[in-house]
C-alpha cells in the first residue's frame, strides 16, 4: 500500500471529515435531525479522516490519481 494522498490533500480530508462527524453532534444546520442522514454523516468523516491518517485512498487506486509527490 504506496501513499496516494499529499499533504493538502490529507488536511482537507482531515478537516472535512471532522466537520461531517462533528456537525451531527452539535445538529447544525437542522438538516442532520434525520438519523440516517446524520449517521451516514459521520461514517463518510470517519472514512475521509481514516484515509487522511493513512495516506491512502482506495478509490484514488482505482482510478490511478496521486496527489503525492515522492
Amino acid at each position: 500500500m504506496t501513499a496516494n494522498l499529499g499533504n493538502i490533500d490529507r488536511v482537507a480530508r482531515a478537516l472535512i471529515g471532522l466537520a461531517l462527524i462533528l456537525a451531527p453532534l452539535l445538529n447544525m444546520p437542522a438538516v442532520w435531525s434525520s438519523s440516517l442522514v446524520a449517521y451516514g454523516s459521520m461514517a463518510v468523516g470517519a472514512i475521509l479522516v481514516i484515509t487522511a491518517g493513512v495516506r491512502f485512498c482506495p478509490l484514488y487506486r482505482i482510478l490511478g490519481i496521486s496527489t503525492c509527490k515522492l
